[in-house]
């Protein structure tokens, strides 16, 4: 009768536990003397131990209790290690750049067997077709080769002129040109398909066995597949062994980034990241005088994998990841550095005020835990935002092409630049200024609103450059209009400086958003699919260029639809500047939505706080919910009226 009573107050739905003779799935109670009373029997419940799986809240929450009791970044050991993960930035900006150099388009032309170079076709020698394959074709008036014969292509020796100021490069060396100029686009996607690949690869094998160890082995074999590229006999065998090498840089770029984000406090991320992106630009910026210093593409190259040698020092150096350690319940590894950032330090265990150490010794016996990221399928709100900023990524950098195309084409027509040079720093200065625009921004607006604001600034840009030079062009063609091709071109230059500006920085900043927004144990996975989208964003340009820019406009409108739903999904993100990072998957979870633009004073926020937020999705699972809940309380906790 009393058990019937308590189902009725429970709801009268689920059976009790005492009712099945179990608790929490166990064994049935051993059967022992009954009490004295058969009635106090019956009703006296059964104490529910605490589940198993519990972890105590304090080693938990790194950025509340551990991270304030290690000194944050005060502490010199702290410093060292932030150091640490810009220097390699710097390698990082020479490998992703080189193919700018190794992999460029000469002016060629054919030379004749007695030696004597002798033009081919009816350019001036000056005017490099850079569309196509690069090839320079001179005036009626220079001469034509001996023979006269129909294809310009059908030469036995070329003569070449390489404006990135090597001597030879891959292009010269195995005469790409011609019919075979398609297998240096292939060498192009070779290393773009090895970085994606890689971030996907890494990421997932980074969240199973630690930062660390994927640092490591990826520095040892990208000295292994770097440096034999340099010892290519063919470029079939150059291709292969750049795959290998993105593979590789892919593993650093994500190891280094996740461990840069889980080192840092809340209040110092952003700008830590961002003195990581300037480093790599230095690299970007440095690259052409390296080439010029090397002359010949196997010596630029091995110059440009060398220094990762210094990076084998990190093996003893540098440690693993303590945030990563703790989210995955490894405590006695946790312990050890714990230990060893106090004596790097020279801290005592009186600093201790909220018992981190002594928390950490009752948990030490505890397995470990670890993530895969399949696991954010069954999620409900943490897909979704990586999701999202993996689309936000492909938009970026994707459309970042179809500016930059544009942007070259007109300059060619324009005579703004007509130089090698002065095309690769107006792109890396664009860069530059998108990075230090960031900076304001996302400290004024955050991650969201900085992220909407260029989001908004590249569809604007994009739109207006499909649309409204459109009906520029018509007008220039009436003979009273006053507009000529001049000024629809330079409106074309404008919109896209302003959009290759606004494309960068939405793509820089969905990886770092996504960094952190994604939980700690499943930070590289999600790492890996932010960057393999900004990758596959990449990939279209040699893609277009293979097809001889065919569906460009295409590819443009495409892309330009993409910012527009991407708009929209962005006022669905959280808002994580000045929030903790999330430690585990139901930390992801509570990252949900607040408002764009703080409410009014005394208005009341239609969305609830993260202190507020009930786990919903678990409500109907409990068991004894009315045993706690008064008659005016409501399910949601919320005051009856």
């Amino acid at each position: 009768m009393a058990i019937d009573r308590r189902r009725e107050a429970g709801g009268g739905g689920r059976p009790l536990p005492e009712e099945n003779g179990s608790v929490l799935g166990g064994a049935a109670a051993p059967p022992g003397p009954p009490p004295a009373g058969a009635a106090g029997a019956e009703i006296q419940a059964v104490p529910l131990p605490p589940p198993a799986a519990a972890c105590s809240p304090l080693l938990l929450d790194y950025d509340g209790s551990v991270l304030p009791f290690l000194g944050g970044l005060g502490g010199g050991y702290q410093r060292t290690l932030v150091l640490l993960t810009w220097v390699p930035a710097l390698f990082i900006g020479f490998s992703k750049f080189s193919d700018s150099f190794l992999l460029d388009q000469p002016d060629f032309w054919c030379r004749e067997v007695d030696g004597q170079g002798n033009w081919s076709g009816s350019l001036a020698p000056g005017h490099a077709n850079r569309s196509g394959n690069g090839s320079i074709f001179p005036s009626p008036g220079l001469p034509t080769p001996v023979g006269g014969n129909a294809s310009e292509c059908d030469c036995h020796e070329w003569h070449y002129r390489i404006r990135a100021g090597l001597v030879q490069n891959v292009v010269s060396k195995w005469d790409l040109v011609c019919d075979s100029s398609w297998k240096v686009h292939i060498a192009k996607f070779s290393l773009l398909v090895g970085l994606i690949f890689g971030h996907l690869i890494t990421g997932c094998i980074a969240d199973w066995v630690g930062r660390r160890p994927v640092l490591l082995f990826s520095v040892i074999f990208i000295l292994i597949f770097g440096l034999t590229v340099a010892l290519s006999v063919n470029v079939t065998m150059f291709s292969t062994l750049r795959f290998f090498e993105g593979f590789c840089l892919a593993g650093i770029v994500l190891s280094l980034y996740a461990l840069r984000i889980e080192l840092c406090p809340p209040g110092h991320r952003f700008m830590i990241t961002m003195v990581a992106s300037f480093i790599e630009m230095a690299g970007q910026f440095l690259m052409p005088g390296l080439a010029a210093l090397c002359r010949d593409w196997q010596v630029l190259q091995a110059v440009i994998i060398c220094p990762f040698l210094l990076m084998l020092l990190y093996w003893v150096i540098f440690p693993e990841s303590l945030r990563w350690l703790m989210a995955t319940q490894q405590f006695e590894a946790s312990k050890e550095l714990i230990l060893q950032f106090m004596h790097k330090n020279r801290m005592n265990t009186e600093s201790d005020i909220k018992g981190v150490v002594p928390e950490l010794e009752k948990e030490i016996t505890r397995r470990p835990k670890k993530v895969c990221i399949v696991k954010v399928v069954g999620t409900r709100n943490l897909w979704k935002n990586i999701v999202v900023l993996c689309v936000n990524s492909l938009t970026g950098y994707g459309i970042h092409h179809c500016f930059a195309k544009s942007m070259m084409g007109h300059e060619a027509k324009m005579a703004i630049t007509h130089n090698f040079y002065a095309d690769y720093y107006t792109m890396a200065g664009i860069a530059l200024a998108s990075c230090l625009a960031m900076c304001p921004v996302v400290g004024f607006l955050g991650r969201r609103g900085g992220l909407l604001l260029f989001m908004i600034l590249t569809a604007l840009a994009s739109l207006l450059q499909l649309g409204l030079l459109n009906l520029i062009g018509k007008y220039s063609q009436l003979p009273d209009s006053g507009m000529s091709d001049s000024v629809k071109d330079k409106f074309s230059t404008a919109f896209s400086i302003v959009g290759m500006f606004s494309s960068h920085a939405v793509g820089s900043l969905s990886v770092f958003f996504c960094a952190e927004i994604t939980p700690t144990v499943i930070r590289g996975g999600g790492l890996g699919l932010v960057l393999a989208s900004a990758g596959f964003g990449r990939l279209t340009a040699p893609i277009m260029e293979l097809h001889n820019q065919k569906g460009y406009f295409l590819h443009h409108v495409i892309f330009a639809c993409c910012t527009l739903i991407c708009i929209i999904c962005i006022l669905l993100l959280p808002e994580s500047k000045n929030q903790n990072l999330p430690e585990n998957i139901p930390d992801g979870e509570h990252y949900t939505r607040q408002p764009l633009l703080p409410h009014k004073k005394g208005e009341q926020p239609l969305l609830l706080t993260n202190s507020e937020l009930k786990d919903y999705s678990g409500l109907h699972d409990s068991t004894a919910v009315s045993d706690g809940i008064s008659e005016n309380t409501t399910a949601n906790g919320m005051k009856s009226m």
